[in-house]
């Protein structure tokens, strides 16, 4: 039973890092290099992530800039940036690009939380079909008897527990989330 507990626990754990992964890539009204995770560069013939090829840094809250390693691959990022739904104008100084993020308006804001309330969402159900498995697997454990009624039930609900937590650090998330993008 600790071990169901134990792996219900780290998958859980997972869909949370997963979820907050995806928030943090859903901008805010302030500069944030993990705003270009996303973005892809075609460099030699590979696509390739930008963070793999560059370092992105935000000197200011409102300004991104992105430093190539490679001071060839200057053009091929610029145009990655360009071409990406993040609506950006880079700005190529030589050997590093300067991005102004601009400030959002009210309902490009309105629906950047709609999104991450659909985010929050998903990760909820990722999580209570964690919880659906590990039950299921308890109630397996009881018809062969690896298990007593007693044991089977303590350890859903303490799977119970487990999904209210991680359901609670999810809507936590989120209200700061929401909160971050609104805050004008």
């Amino acid at each position: 039973m600790k071990t169901v507990i134990k792996e219900t626990r780290e998958r859980m754990k997972k869909s949370l890092d997963a979820f907050e992964s995806n928030i943090g890539v859903v901008r805010t009204g302030r500069a944030n290099p993990a705003m270009l995770n996303r973005v892809m560069v075609d460099y030699y013939g590979a696509t390739t992530p930008l963070n793999q090829l560059a370092n992105v840094s935000s000197p200011d809250p409102r300004t991104l800039l992105v430093v190539p390693f490679d001071k060839s691959a200057v053009r091929n990022v610029e145009k990655a940036i360009l071409e990406s739904d993040l609506g950006f104008n880079p700005n190529n100084q030589g050997d590093t690009i300067f991005i102004t993020v601009p400030p959002l308006n009210d309902e490009r804001r309105r629906d950047l939380v709609k999104t991450v309330k659909n985010m929050a969402e998903e990760a909820k159900v990722a999580v209570r079909n964690i919880r659906r498995d590990a039950n299921e697997e308890l109630r397996e454990m009881l018809k062969e008897h690896l298990l007593s009624e007693d044991e089977t039930y303590s350890g859903e609900a303490e799977v119970q527990k487990l999904t209210d937590e991680f359901v609670a650090l999810i809507d936590e998330r989120t209200k700061a989330k929401e909160d971050d993008i609104l805050a004008v």
